[in-house]
């Protein structure tokens, strides 16, 4: 059974910041937006989590390993760096998505996105090391198959964006709706999904509901861990698999 420590990531009274006192220029919004994720996703990496931009004012973490202390000395990093600073939600669940929404819920008891007022809440609890396990945390890595032959270069660069968001979309509603995953879109053709205990069965599904919804063709490797890192890079050696043999599932505990 899966046990996934998920961290909601919300920028403090961003709205109103971007407008205040007047309008501030978009490349410096999206300079800050991008150089903040950048030094949050190292901050989690360096630590075996994983770290995805969503909305750049929200971002979502996987944590397993991180503590509190952890959470609080990033607030304050970044507090120390940025003209902003972050609000922390830490869940646990056997879903990812419950997590989120558990996390999520601790973020907004502490006050609106835009208040003000709210500055750094950090809430919620972490899993200790005595409750740990190697299947805490289960990553499948999916990409698009031959991306390259039949979309970079085939199509011009915007085109081949909308067809591969356009797997990335269906996946991410599939994988949300039906299996209480995460997906997100991580560059290239590559979509990395944290996902509850699944099977080669669900996997399978996946990428045939989204063959038949939008005529992309995925593939996948699957890795369990203690932490993301671990979960990550054994979906990636499974992905390898996939390929170099031509399969369209691979599960690294099967091997």
């Amino acid at each position: 059974m899966t046990n996934t420590q998920v961290t909601l990531v919300q920028i403090d009274n961003y709205g109103p910041w971007t407008v205040t006192p007047e309008p501030r220029r978009e490349a410096d919004l999206q300079t800050l937006q991008s150089r903040l994720y950048a030094d949050i996703s190292q901050f989690v990496g360096n630590r075996n989590g994983y770290t995805f931009f969503t909305r750049f004012d929200n971002m979502i973490a996987v944590t397993n390993g991180l503590s509190l202390e952890d959470h609080a000395l990033l607030q304050e990093s970044v507090g120390n760096r940025y003209p902003v600073s972050l609000s922390l939600g830490v869940a646990t669940g056997t879903t990812p998505a419950q997590a989120l929404s558990d996390a999520t819920a601790l973020v907004q008891d502490a006050g609106s996105a835009q208040d003000k007022d709210r500055r750094e809440c950090l809430e919620g609890r972490t899993i200790d090391d005595g409750h740990r396990t190697p299947d805490d945390v289960q990553i499948a890595h999916f990409d698009v198959i031959n991306a390259t032959g039949n979309y970079t270069d085939e199509l011009n660069a915007f085109d081949s964006f909308i067809e591969i968001e356009q797997g990335y979309a269906e996946l991410m509603r599939h994988m949300r709706r039906t299996h209480d995953s995460l997906s997100f879109f991580v560059g290239g053709d590559n979509i990395i999904v944290t996902c509850p205990d699944l099977e080669r069965a669900e996997y399978e599904e996946a990428i045939t509901h989204v063959e038949e919804a939008v005529d992309v063709r995925l593939q996948v490797g699957v890795g369990r861990g203690k932490h993301a890192h671990d979960a990550g890079f054994a979906a990636k050696h499974a992905l390898e698999t996939c390929r170099a043999d031509g399969t369209r599932v691979e599960l690294e505990w099967e091997h």
